[in-house]
């Protein structure tokens, strides 16, 4: 089970970030989370919005450099060690993770993660009982 995620570049520039998050808004889309990082050149925006086709569209017929990437979302405890708990079974089973952010809903945490062996994060989110989380859920949110 994965999360579409958008991902949008972006100039290092003053108001592009905003002229981004109004275009979606405009649209009534909602933004779950985002990170951004960034070079001292461009910026590469990533999101979880409420409707991921709709917003791709929607930047791209206004000039944006966007694209979609399927990620991992999970639900953890907002405990601490919880988030060190997840990585470290993922290390343990020589999984690399090539970035990750996480937000917080309450008493949950909602890590997303992306990975290029996503067949061998899902067996280790299976067998460890971590709880993961769909586009269903993220639209409910």
């Amino acid at each position: 089970m994965t999360v579409k995620q958008l991902s949008v570049f972006l100039e290092n520039r003053s108001g592009r970030l905003t002229d981004v998050l109004e275009t979606l808004g405009a649209e009534n889309i909602n933004i779950t989370s985002l990170t951004v990082a960034d070079t001292s050149e461009y910026g590469i925006l990533r999101l979880i919005v409420s409707d991921a086709e709709k917003a791709l569209q929607l930047l791209k017929s206004n000039g944006f450099s966007a694209g979609l990437t399927e990620v991992i979302a999970l639900s953890i405890p907002h405990q601490v060690g919880s988030l060190a708990k997840i990585l470290k079974t993922l290390s343990d089973n020589q999984l690399s993770i090539e970035y990750i952010y996480a937000f917080c809903l309450g008493d949950k945490a909602i890590v997303v993660l992306r990975t290029d062996h996503r067949a061998k994060a899902f067996e280790i989110i299976t067998n460890n009982h971590f709880t993961p989380v769909s586009e269903n859920d993220i639209k409910n949110m």
